[in-house]
């Protein structure tokens, strides 16, 4: 799946991953491949995403998730 990260200033991440963890307003959650379609707000934490079996990290104070057709877009502060 494709997943890009945004900040106000710059974009931080793009390109394919195998899944993607985030700090969700009640407690984290995981996206995979085909996952439903979703829009979420998300709370201070840190986003992680793998690349096949390496994980990556971006801490943020905030922001929203959305998830649609295999596109994961990660707005965050």
């Amino acid at each position: 799946m494709e997943l890009i990260i945004i900040s106000p200033e710059k974009t931080l991440f793009q390109g394919k991953v195998n899944l993607v963890q985030v700090p969700g307003k009640k407690g984290q959650f995981t996206v995979l491949n085909n996952h439903a379609p979703i829009i979420s707000s998300l709370g201070k934490g840190r986003v992680m995403y793998k690349i096949d079996e390496k994980e990556q990290f971006v801490e943020i104070a905030s922001g929203l998730i959305e998830v649609n057709r295999n596109v994961v877009t990660v707005c965050v502060e």
